[in-house]
């Protein structure tokens, strides 16, 4: 059965969410950790983040869906594609200025007082630390999603909503083109993963991108366990000893990429590989189930996985949104049908036949 459009922008926002917080429990662990602890993770766990004392509610999300959440309140309130400013508008407007430390990572809490100072928001990521991080790669399905089958406008749209988190040509947002396009792609009628990962092989940066991810790809071409590949990727990115050490936009890219293939797709399979595959697993999990649900759709994920995810939602004293999922999703949805009805009466305006 095709799966519809609505449904997969449903599915990419479930899967990114729902591998959010179900990897939030492990993240930071090793896989031997992982196994001795838990065996395979299958469901969510209570965690706590940044030694604060605060034990989440299992399916609480974390740092990278509330900068999510605010990229979609942005477009919801456009009705369409966004840039910077509009998203800097939406942090003035909505983000939670004490969640810093609390849902939040610590340097947004500095962004968002230099967002408030009035300068460009496209200069706000030449102050941040951390160039080369996953902080926008793995939060920026939204923008993928109001670029739906246009994968040129989706690279374009990463590229300046990202300049709030990073350097315009930095290799995290380089990378996170890789996302963008893949989700652009995945919502085309008739989409496959080998025509996602054609899509990336062939638009996303030669030489900072496209070059390492086709050799992992080559490399892992077999791999059908996650085990196996977790055991095999230890040994290609194992950096330890800095800040974000684990959290590198081209591992974790690359790890979802991969990981996509290895499941054929599945957006539930993707949570659970991604979860279970080590070292920044939310992160993994949110770029291999959100791509995936963008091609899959919503329904291999089990129905007690939304439920208690969306119950932890409204216990979150600190998300920026208590939305649904669902309501995320419509909502982009939605100003994605918006602006083609924007662009068919510029058309018809302009007389083209």
């Amino acid at each position: 059965m095709s799966v519809t459009l609505r449904d997969k922008f449903y599915g990419c926002i479930a899967g990114c969410h729902i591998g959010s917080a179900m990897g939030a429990a492990v993240e930071g662990m090793t896989y031997p950790e992982i196994e001795s602890r838990y065996g395979l993770v299958e469901d969510f766990l209570p965690y706590e983040h940044y030694n604060n004392g605060w034990l989440r509610e299992p399916g609480t999300t974390e740092d990278g869906v509330e900068r999510q959440k605010l990229m979609i309140t942005a477009i919801m309130e456009k009705g369409g594609r966004v840039n910077a400013e509009d998203v800097r508008a939406a942090w003035l407007k909505h983000m939670n200025p004490q969640a810093g430390g609390l849902v939040s990572e610590p340097f947004e809490s500095v962004l968002y007082q230099m967002a408030l100072s009035g300068i460009p928001a496209r200069d706000l990521g030449k102050y941040c630390d951390y160039a080369g991080l996953n902080s926008f790669s793995r939060a920026c399905h939204a923008i993928g999603l109001i670029n739906a089958g246009n994968v040129r406008s989706a690279i374009e749209d990463i590229l300046e909503v990202g300049q709030l988190y990073q350097t315009s040509n930095s290799r995290g947002l380089k990378w996170a083109c890789v996302t963008g396009v893949a989700i652009a792609a995945a919502t085309k009628p008739g989409a496959t993963v080998d025509s996602v990962i054609g899509a990336i092989l062939d638009n996303c940066d030669r030489d900072m991108v496209s070059r390492e991810l086709e050799t992992q790809l080559n490399k892992t071409r077999g791999i059908g366990d996650i085990r196996d590949l977790r055991r095999y990727f230890d040994d290609v990115y194992n950096g330890i000893g800095m800040p974000y050490a684990f959290s590198f936009a081209n591992e974790v890219v690359t790890k979802g990429v991969v990981i996509l293939r290895m499941v054929g797709g599945n957006t539930r399979d993707a949570v659970i590989a991604g979860v279970n595959m080590g070292r920044d697993t939310d992160c993994v999990a949110a770029v291999a189930a959100g791509i995936a649900g963008a091609l899959d759709g919503s329904a291999s994920l089990p129905e007690k996985w939304i439920t208690q995810l969306e119950y932890a939602t409204t216990l979150n004293p600190h998300t920026n949104s208590k939305r649904t999922m669902k309501g995320n999703a419509d909502g982009v949805y939605d100003a994605f049908k918006n602006r083609l009805a924007n662009e068919a009466a510029y058309a018809r305006e302009m007389d083209i036949e």
